[in-house]
């Protein structure tokens, strides 16, 4: 499995070997040697897995969660196509306001992975786009906000050649001053506190 660090601090990419033959093929997108050796650290407790499926032009996020309790991410592309964007949202990392995109799919299975309190929106590029998700927490309502994915300071990639689909709730999300103004957005030490608590007996790289 190759392993690659993305623009925004304590992310990563995964691309496992995938082996076909005449039945289909076989991939495990998800190896927790490769991601220690990648990370630093042990994978993530999993507390909850997700699965959500959009239509061409579907735009999520950028979601991220209350820092505490904060939660990991780690994602891939189990049908159709998606372009999974890294945001950093947290105040105080070296890298804040900074995103990165991959190309997710069901052909080289690429994941990516997200670390407390990052950022995370997708564009479908194809229609019944299936994403799925392992997280570190599980999902309270209150605890779950948002940053606009259109939010021209950001200038995340989201193709010009679709018309972005979003949920009421992401498109009357602020922009991400406007959500470091109200107070809102975690603060990278937090975030690096929780991550602290998740591996009690192992370092995380970036500490800078």
């Amino acid at each position: 499995m190759k392993a690659r660090e993305l623009a925004v601090q304590g992310a990563f990419t995964f691309e496992p070997e995938v082996f076909p033959d005449e039945r289909g093929l076989f991939v495990s997108p998800f190896r927790e040697e490769a991601f220690t050796a990648a990370v630093g650290h042990p994978f993530f407790p999993v507390r909850q897995t997700n699965h959500s499926r959009s239509r061409r032009g579907v735009v999520r996020g950028v979601h991220y969660t209350v820092t505490p309790p904060g939660s990991a991410k780690y994602v891939y592309c189990a049908r159709g196509r998606s372009l999974d964007i890294v945001v950093d949202v947290r105040v105080g990392s070296p890298t804040y306001g900074r995103c990165d995109a991959v190309e997710l799919d069901p052909r080289e299975f690429r994941a990516v992975y997200f670390p407390v309190g990052v950022g995370h929106a997708f564009v479908a590029l194809e229609n019944d786009t299936v994403m799925s998700y392992m997280l570190s927490g599980e999902y309270v309502q209150a605890n779950e906000l948002a940053v606009s994915a259109l939010d021209p300071a950001l200038g995340l990639p989201v193709p010009g050649d679709l018309e972005p689909l979003l949920s009421g709730r992401d498109r009357a999300a602020p922009t991400l001053e406007q959500a470091r103004a109200a107070g809102t957005l975690p603060e990278y030490a937090a975030c690096r506190a929780v991550e602290s608590e998740l591996w009690p007996s192992a370092g995380t790289r970036g500490d800078g």
